[in-house]
Formats: C-alpha cells, structure tokens, sequence
C-alpha cells in the first residue's frame, strides 16, 4: 500500500463528488457525493439551483458549495479514508459560474449566477457593441460574448446591483473560490486564478494568454484590479488551511493544486490528453471536447476556445439542452431507462422524417439565449412516446453534432461519459450521427480527473525524478473503457442517417434567417429511404 493518497473533488451543477486515488496501485479507494437538493434541503434548490429567481436566470448559493465540500470530506473520514496520507487536492468547478467577495473575504452577492444563465443577453449585446462587434470581441478575447460565459455575469452586476459591485474586491469563478476556502479562507486563503476555466470568461484571451484590457474596461476601469492573477494550471497553489488539518486530519503540507474547470478535467478523467481523442459528455449539458497541441479560435464564436489543464488547449462546444429533454420524456410517460431503449428500438433510424430541434430552455450553440422546441414533420397522431422518444434522442444528438462539426477534428475515438453513456441506443445513435466509434468510460470523470490531475502536479513538484513525470502516464492505469458497450457505425443505418443530417441542419438554419437548402425537400429524402 502507497504511503499516498490524492483527492479530486468536482463541485457541480446538481452536487458535488470526491474521489481519492492511490496512483502506486492504480486503484480508487473512494467514491463519495452530495446531492444539494437531497441532502442539503435547507437551501431550497432544485437540481442544485434556486427556485424562481426570475426568467433566465440560474443561481446557487457558494455557501452551499462549501458545506457539500465539508460533508463529503466527514463522509469519507467515517468511512475510513487515511486524511494524513492525502499529499493534495485538486478541485473540478463547473464552469463560468461568478463568485463575488469583498476584501474581508464575505460575499457581495449571496447567489453565484451559473453557466446556464441566460438573463445577461442585453449585457452581451451592450459588451459586443463597445467592443466593435463580434469579430472585434473573438479578436480580443477568443470567444463571443455568450450569457454562459462570466464576463456578462459581472456587467449584469455593474448595471442592476451596483452596491454590491463596489463592494466587490475580488471576482471569482466557481472553483477558485473553493481553492481559497480550502487554503485557509479569510485566514490567509490564495486569490488566484488559472488558464483553463480563466478562458472561458471572455476576458482572458487563450491564443494570447493575456486579459484583454479592452474588454475588462468596457465592463469598468477598475475591474482589472478586482481579478486575480492568473497562475500556471500544472502548479499548485497553496497548502490545505489550519482549519481542514483540525476537522479532518488532512497533513499540514497538502498541497492544493490549481484546480481547473470540469470540462478540463472530463478531459483528463476519460484519457482525453493527446491528439485524437473526442470526449462527449452526456449530462445537464452536452459537450464535445478534444486535446490540441496549439489554439484554436472559431471566428463565429461557436466552439470555445479553451486552455486545458496541462498548459496546452481544449477547444469546446456546448450546448445547454442535453439530458434535460431525454429526463422530461421519461417523467411525463413514466418511462425507465431500459424502457426508453425499447421504445426507440420500435422506430427506424431518421424516424420517418420527424425531426426535432431541441432547444427547451434557450440554447447556447447555435447562440440563442430565448429559443424554443420545435417539432417538425409530425402528424396528428405522430406524439406517442415511441416516435417522442426517438425524435428526443436524434435531436438532441443532431443538436450537439451540428455544433461539432466546426471542431477541427476527425475523432479516431469518441469517449462517452456521463449517465446517458450507460444507455445502448444513446451510444449507437452517436455512433452513427457523428461516424465514429464510440465507448463509455467508467469512472467518475471530473472528479476522478481532478485526483489525477492532484497526483500528476504532487509527482512533478515533490517526488523524486518526478519533474518530468507525463500526465498521460498517471492517467493510464484508471482508465477503464467499456468494452461491451463500444458500438461501431451501422452500414445499414449511413444512408438515412446522411439525409436525418443534412435535414437537420436545413431546418436549424432556416429557423435561423440563414437560409439554405429547403428542409422539407430534403425530409422527402428521409421519408423514401
């Protein structure tokens, strides 16, 4: 047994995970998680957000963040785990979440506006017109200015909480502010930030590696000094605070890696560290994420343009109606999981040329903060579950494939991870949507990837020889592909598949104003296949 352990905790939209690892035998030697809504009941959420705060809009309490962080750390001390052998941290946030603090170390704002706000369109449109239109703003920061990512976050304060803005000494995203809770808080705790969630603001640009002066200051003259430093992402930052050691036996020295954002660490925890690979994570959102040695900007803005957490970069897309669909048609019919895989198996691939773009709350690629559903081809007494079930599945998959083909990649593997991975009709449809094999990865993603992460940095930095220890070395042995699982493009499915796509695409572009080939035409297609 290694005298070593290393602990990645993922604080998340719904609830947080720790996993602590054992790199000598490859082995994780726990999994533990908090569910705000049910195991934190006195803040009020529902799937980890706050209830009714007006149109758009998607806030969490930080405080909640912290106590679900302390209660997975006692649930794993009462379950055995050794804290005095924990050597470091790393910490997974989701996303573009804003964090507000005044010099004391208290909240200004006592809601964290999220990833999946979409009340700050009008500060995106006010920030792309001072900064001369969009080309102007990806020229400066390497992204459009979205209502998901955190530069809007912080104007929407400016113009309607302007009190708690001047208050504000320091802007954080979600899982920076973890780190300063966890390096001592208002005793001593480290304001920093790094590359790989800092590029997801729309402030920092990737390509460059510097904020952009412009943007900060058509937000406000002074924001540039209310932002930490950004430090390198392979670093740690700090050691554990004197108040963790106490509660919970961590060892004085534990360091705290820089921590990343969870897309960065989905990457890691699925083997996503080297050319080739295409991650797909299939949750609240979707996302599809590769490795790139060198940055890639999209000049429309549509794929993120990210830093990883290894100093290299993950160009991203997004799109924020995944499994929020695929749930609700399971709850209005009463349909399991392993019902919703029989039911689709009832219909044949392209579903008789009914097709569905699936933008239930707004959408963020394509960028339409206000959209709606839209269901098409559908005949009176086409809504049964059997043909809802397939046309949610295929939209939601086409939705996410139209965005993924701006990534400047020709997957060789797609790596599926989150719960919908599990499902063998999900697996296949991508499979054949985006012509390519596909294979779920078990584990815990994120949160495993962040204790990789945590054990790749704690070799460099203190073990002997470690220096030039290579991430992709660590994260081999925990890598476990499901096999059984893994599902290869269907010859007899190329063809309808072809036509549902280039349908699909017909019809999002003319919903759009973009024009394009006629949708009906080319449903036609579909339906004589």
């Amino acid at each position: 047994m290694s005298e070593s352990l290393f602990a990645g905790l993922d604080v998340s939209t719904q609830g947080t995970k720790l996993v602590v690892i054992d790199p000598a035998g490859a082995d994780v030697v726990y999994v533990g998680g908090v569910n705000y809504d049910a195991d934190l009941p006195q803040y009020g959420t529902q799937d980890g957000v706050m209830r009714n705060r007006g149109e758009g809009a998607s806030e969490s309490d930080p405080l909640m963040w912290i106590d679900a962080v302390r209660r997975v750390f006692a649930a794993a001390k009462s379950a055995g785990v050794d804290f005095g052998r924990i050597r470091c941290v790393s910490v997974s946030g989701q996303q573009h979440g804003l964090v507000s603090l005044d010099a004391a170390g208290d909240l200004t704002r006592p809601a964290s506006k999220l990833w999946n706000d979409f009340s700050t369109s009008e500060e995106c449109r006010i920030l792309t017109e001072r900064l001369g239109g969009l080309k102007a703003v990806i020229r400066e920061t390497g992204n459009s200015q979205r209502t998901g990512y955190t530069a809007a976050k912080i104007f929407h304060m400016k113009r309607h909480e302007p009190q708690a803005f001047r208050k504000t000494a320091t802007f954080f995203l979600v899982h920076n502010y973890i780190n300063w809770v966890l390096t001592g808080g208002k005793d001593g705790g480290v304001r920093v930030m790094e590359p790989g969630d800092t590029s997801g603001m729309a402030l920092w640009n990737p390509k460059t590696g510097r904020w952009s002066k412009k943007a900060l200051a058509a937000i406000d003259p002074s924001l540039a000094k209310r932002i930490p430093p950004v430090k390198p992402s392979d670093e740690s930052i700090g050691r554990i605070g004197a108040a963790f050691v106490r509660e919970f036996g961590f060892p004085a020295d534990c360091r705290i890696d820089a921590g990343c954002g969870d897309n960065m660490y989905g990457a890691v925890g699925t083997g996503n560290v080297v050319p080739g690979i295409v991650t797909v994570s299939l949750g609240t959102s979707g996302t599809a994420y590769t490795f790139m040695k060198t940055p890639y900007v999209d000049p429309t803005g549509e794929i993120a343009a990210f830093c990883d957490s290894t100093g290299h970069y993950l160009p991203l897309l997004c799109v924020s109606n995944l499994a929020n669909g695929y749930n609700e048609i399971l709850r209005l019919h009463g349909i399991s999981h392993e019902a919703f895989n029989t039911l689709v198996k009832k219909t044949k691939p392209g579903n008789g040329g009914r097709l569905l773009l699936p933008w239930y709350m707004g959408e963020r690629t394509p960028d339409l903060p206000w959209a709606t559903p839209l269901y098409f081809g559908f005949g009176l007494d086409d809504f049964t579950p059997e043909i809802l079930s397939r046309a949610v599945l295929e939209g939601h998959v086409l939705n996410l494939f139209e965005g993924f083909c701006r990534m400047p990649v020709k997957p060789k593997e797609i790596r599926l991870t989150g719960g919908m991975s599990k499902s063998e009709a999900w697996c296949q449809t991508i499979a054949d949507v985006f012509e390519a094999e596909t294979v779920p990865v078990e584990g815990e993603g994120a949160a495993l990837g962040a204790a990789l992460h945590a054990a790749w940095v704690w070799t460099k930095e203190c073990a002997k020889g470690g220096k030039s220890a290579k991430l992709a070395d660590v994260v081999k042995p925990f890598v476990r592909l499901d096999e059984a699982r893994r599902k290869k493009p269907l010859a007899e499915n190329a063809a309808v598949t072809l036509a549902m796509k280039k349908a699909y695409f017909a019809l999002s572009g003319r919903v759009r104003g973009k024009g394009g080939e006629d949708p009906f035409e080319l449903r036609s297609r579909i339906t004589s296949s």
